[in-house]
């Protein structure tokens, strides 16, 4: 397990091949397709994720895509789109976006997509 500390500050491109917690600040996007990702209660992040599994306790903007579960917790805030199969929603949270689990083939399709783009690029 790798863990991104509260007091880092990340812009760019994190790719794990383990689980990943983030305790920090992390802006760009998060690749962690065959494990889990934990934004922890410190965390604040203004990215796109892709995991297998996503627990949200912190802050987050931007889109959610997980191969099997969203698990947006108690008090933690999450702006943007989740696209997963299935999406646990804490009534203590604050959420305000989509949740799409029809689009999730396509979303991780498209992801990969721009994630080789960005490689092409760099």
């Amino acid at each position: 397990m790798s863990t991104i500390g509260k007091t880092l500050h990340v812009k760019g491109e994190i790719r794990s091949a383990e689980d990943l917690t983030v305790e920090g600040h992390v802006e760009g996007h998060v690749f962690c397709e065959t494990g889990c990702v934990v934004l922890g209660p410190t965390s604040d992040v203004k990215a796109d994720v892709l995991a297998r599994d996503i627990t949200v306790h912190g802050k987050l903007t931007g889109q959610l895509v997980a191969t099997d579960v969203v698990d947006v917790r108690a008090d933690s805030s999450v702006l943007g789109q989740v696209i997963s199969k299935r999406f646990i929603l804490d009534p203590a949270a604050n959420f305000k976006g989509r949740v799409e689990p029809q689009h999730l083939d396509a979303a991780v399709n498209v992801a990969k997509f721009h994630q080789k783009k960005r490689e092409g690029a760099g």
